[in-house]
């Protein structure tokens, strides 16, 4: 597998599959979607307060209020899914990301089921899919693009997997 970056730490899949990257999120990444979530409100709580003279009414208020929360929520997962993702890639600190994997590793292996599924579509339709997803985590400013199909295109350090566990 070609090397697809510099990656500080080992880089343990490429395009992981969306419920992974959801299982293998830290308490730290729920508190931060959390954070900013409430962010969006107390945000526009605070406008409201500090601009009360402008005469808004209750139903604009919680208009607003309903508004900034869906965009809080937004940028909250999308920000918790970056992180998560990002120790995929090996771009932080991902040892029990590596635990987790060869664990999920081992109990699939001993059920005789595939690390990354089977997946019914052709394989040019996964390579397509693959190219799409393939760090499309580093670009949710722009489009948030998320991997939902089981392929066999995933790029990994060596050592993630032990040499005697494949």
């Amino acid at each position: 597998m070609r090397k697809l970056h510099d990656a500080p730490f080992p880089v343990i899949d490429t395009d992981p599959i969306f419920g992974r990257v959801i299982r293998y999120m830290r308490l730290s990444d729920y508190a931060m979607g959390i954070a900013l979530t409430a962010i969006g409100p107390g945000f526009m709580y605070w406008m409201v307060e500090k601009y009360q003279s402008m005469g808004l009414s209750r139903k604009h208020l919680h208009r607003g209020m309903g508004f900034a929360t869906v965009i809080g929520a937004t940028v909250g997962f999308l920000s918790a899914y970056a992180s998560s993702s990002s120790r995929f890639w090996g771009l932080s600190e991902n040892a029990r990301e590596i635990r987790m994997y060869r664990e999920e590793y081992r109990r699939l292996k001993a059920e005789g089921k595939s690390m990354h599924g089977t997946s019914s579509l052709p394989l040019s339709v996964q390579r397509t899919a693959a190219g799409y997803s393939t760090g499309a985590f580093l670009n949710f400013d722009v489009m948030p693009w998320f991997n939902f199909v089981n392929h066999p295109f995933h790029g990994q350090s060596d050592g993630v997997i032990p040499e005697d566990e494949k």
